[in-house]
């Protein structure tokens, strides 16, 4: 019985242990959920972030831009298939969320671009950054770093390669 008890203790000490993966942040009427990014490769310049915006308010919203210690600059990108090849551009002019509606930033569509980076992503680790909105003004986020291969918060992903993506143009 002793033995079982003590199996029990460390399981629960183990789950307890574990971070949450829905967290989310608040400024005004904007509600920032889950934001969240992948391990990046050692020499990589760039990485990406991911997360759910909801506007709850009665007028649009509109995601401005950020900033994070860890990269020298924080772009809003889209992802768009152009005559069979997924290019990927910046939104200079920040990204709506609508009236009581939510934006998913996600692999292979909008998202956002930590873009000079200082020092690799961690697996387990976590990023700051700060979000500016146009009326909620800037929100403080902690970005979970996730596997190369995720594809949402709290997944393992298949590999380095999302299907489709190849022939991918970057361009501004």
């Amino acid at each position: 019985m002793h033995r079982l008890a003590i199996f029990f203790a460390v399981l629960l000490a183990a789950a307890l242990a574990q971070p949450a993966c829905a967290v989310d942040f608040v400024a005004g009427n904007v509600k920032v959920s889950a934001p969240w990014t992948r391990v990046t490769p050692k020499g990589a310049t760039v990485g990406a972030g991911y997360m759910s915006i909801t506007n709850t308010g009665g007028a649009p919203d509109r995601l401005l831009g950020g900033a994070a210690e860890v990269a020298s600059d924080f772009e809003i990108h889209e992802m768009r298939m152009d005559n069979g090849v997924m290019r990927m551009r910046q939104i200079t002019n920040g990204l709506e969320i609508k009236p009581g509606q939510s934006v998913e930033l996600k692999p292979g569509s909008s998202h956002l671009m930590f873009v000079g980076l200082k020092k690799p992503f961690v697996q387990g680790e976590h990023v700051k950054a700060t979000l500016t909105f146009e009326k909620a003004g800037k929100v403080e986020v902690d970005f979970s770093v996730e596997s190369i291969g995720a594809q949402r918060p709290g997944s393992t992903g298949g590999g380095p390669g999302m299907p489709g993506m190849g022939g991918m143009k970057h361009g501004h």
